[in-house]
């Protein structure tokens, strides 16, 4: 790469050919799909055309822009002309992708980019992973420019994160918006969900927005690579400043903002509609201007929101009153703390809240629900740090399949007919809790405030406690000495000496 190309100019060029790739095994996948019945004319199979694709919600690709035209060029060819030119061919197929992919790649050398081309011609690359494109750009982040996302407190969200998410809104139908929506990921988790419980994309309308030209960007790649027509704006841009979908009222709303933001106040949200029935968040941090943005957002009878944001949130005394106004208009559902190590690039802990418009019962999904007013469901997963991440340099951890299905189980459950709120409990688990505890508890919202703890402290035996203590610093200690000897003795047969 010439050295002065960017880490963020190397990393998106990379991310255009992982799109060139995958766009490529979707189109074998869906030309095979459409060649199984089709008619012959003159004996032979007809071609596929570009018409037969959008029936698909594929994206055709001409054959210049196709991956296997890119890597079999001949060694005269400049590859970064190619490789513009495959891109603007592909754009001009959607119109979802229209100004959306790199066009930079005459900035990289030929050999670099034929070797990228060989790599990524893998068969691992022949199946469309979860938001893959946003994981690899985390990568780039996390080994270029890991400033890039802590600094606004932006940070990819696992896919065992966002499958829990999903698991528990069912996004299934209707309208979904994420204010915040990065390179995409709740949007193709969703349609992953919608797909197992055997139910049609084609149910649910995404709408999105993202600050980041960039992210922006991945986005819309994430989402055409996958066949999910989406409303990302024109542009990127601030959802407080420039709210794209003004006039949008969602079923679900699922997002991941930026924690603890600062400096995203602006004087012409003074008297902003948002907060209208509330007050005006606190300047000096975005968290419950994020809580306002999506309730606005949503259906006034029926929508949910699920939504993470920074532990501080759950008891901030800035934003008491608007915090006291959500829970006594019965907008809080549910609470759920998260266990540190989740995020790739933090260690820090996370609250996932639901907001529902909807809390007296009815029909749901399917499900008989009981009427919740007045009542909030806290869970604490803390605890819950025994799977860690494989290949990872740092302690991480993930929620398993077994345990996501049970955060959704105990949600559901609690939500039924017929179960008793008052008595729904686990202790150092989950507990359901009146709005008058919670007003006695001065509104606030953090767990531990309502669900029993066991002091464990009180089980254990001191003296074979201490008595372990002391034979393991033991061992230590003689291991440390036993080094210190192995350490001497190899640098007085190299002809050092070690004091």
């Amino acid at each position: 790469v010439d050295s002065k190309v960017t880490s963020q100019e190397y990393c998106m060029p990379v991310l255009g050919l992982i799109f060139l790739r995958y766009a490529y095994s979707r189109f074998k996948f869906v030309e095979g799909e459409i060649l199984k019945n089709r008619p012959m004319r003159n004996g032979r199979v007809a071609p596929v055309e570009a018409e037969d694709f959008k029936s698909k919600s594929a994206i055709f690709l001409p054959e210049e822009a196709r991956y296997d035209y890119l890597l079999n060029l001949p060694d005269s060819e400049d590859m970064g002309k190619a490789i513009n030119h495959a891109v603007e061919l592909i754009e001009e197929q959607s119109a979802q992708l229209k100004g959306v992919l790199p066009k930079n790649y005459t900035i990289l050398k030929n050999s670099l980019l034929r070797d990228l081309l060989r790599i990524f011609n893998n068969s691992a690359f022949n199946e469309i992973q979860d938001d893959i494109i946003g994981r690899i750009y985390e990568y780039f982040l996390n080994k270029f420019a890991p400033v890039v996302a802590a600094d606004d407190g932006v940070f990819f969200t696992p896919k065992s994160l966002v499958r829990m998410i999903v698991n528990i809104i069912e996004p299934t139908h209707g309208t979904v918006l994420d204010p915040a929506c990065g390179s995409g990921g709740m949007f193709s988790q969703s349609a992953k969900f919608i797909k197992e419980h055997q139910g049609s994309v084609n149910n649910i309308s995404v709408y999105g927005q993202e600050l980041n030209p960039d992210t922006w960007r991945m986005a819309k790649m994430n989402l055409a690579i996958r066949g999910i027509p989406c409303d990302l704006g024109e542009k990127a841009a601030n959802t407080f400043t420039n709210d794209l979908h003004k006039d949008l009222r969602a079923d679900f709303i699922m997002a991941n903002p930026p924690f603890n933001l600062k400096g995203w106040w602006d004087n012409n949200l003074k008297s902003d509609s948002r907060w209208t029935d509330y007050s005006t968040p606190p300047e000096s941090n975005a968290n419950y201007a994020w809580i306002l943005h999506m309730l606005s957002h949503l259906k006034p009878l029926s929508g949910v929101a699920g939504f993470l944001l920074a532990n501080g949130a759950l008891g901030d005394t800035d934003a008491l009153e608007i915090r006291k106004k959500l829970i006594e208009n019965d907008k809080v559902e549910a609470i759920i703390i998260l266990p540190r190590e989740l995020f790739i690039t933090t260690d820090i802990s996370v609250t996932f809240w639901i907001l529902n418009q909807n809390k007296k019962g009815g029909k749901y999904h399917g499900r008989q629900l009981r009427n919740r007013e007045n009542e909030i469901l806290f869970m604490d997963l803390r605890q819950w740090t025994e799977n860690p991440v494989k290949g990872e340099q740092k302690k991480k951890v993930l929620l398993s399949t077994t345990q996501i299905q049970e955060v959704a189980d105990i949600y559901h459950q609690w939500q039924a007919e017929g179960i008793d709120g008052n008595s729904f409990a686990v202790p150092e688990l989950y507990r359901s809790v009146s709005m008058e505890e919670i007003e006695a508890n001065n509104w606030t919202l953090v767990p531990s405030k309502y669900i029993e703890f066991i002091d464990h402290d009180l089980e254990i035996d001191y003296h074979k406690e201490m008595a372990r203590i002391q034979q393991e610093m033991k061992e230590l200690m003689q291991r440390e000495k036993d080094s210190q000897v192995m350490l001497a003795e190899a640098f007085k047969e190299i002809g050092y000496g070690i004091e």
